[in-house]
């Protein structure tokens, strides 16, 4: 049995993940399998979502003239 690993490395201070709760089956992926509910999932490095709304949460605002830069490293391996 072989078990898989995923690493995620960002300069972010957070992550959204998104599960394939309301997949329905219509996407089909390019072997012609279908994905239903749950079939899938996303995780997303980024600032926290409510960030202007909480004064203790990290700066999400971008000023005119600023730059964003955003580092996300994924490193996949089977075990």
């Amino acid at each position: 049995m072989a078990g898989r690993l995923l690493e995620i490395a960002t300069n972010q201070p957070g992550v959204q993940f998104y599960d394939g709760k309301y997949l329905n089956g219509s996407a089909v992926g390019n072997t012609g399998s279908t994905f239903g509910p749950r079939a899938g999932l996303c995780l997303e490095p980024q600032n926290f979502p409510d960030a202007p709304n909480h004064p203790n949460f990290p700066m999400s605002r971008l000023e005119p003239g600023e730059v964003y830069a955003n580092r996300v490293v994924y490193k996949f391996a089977a075990s």
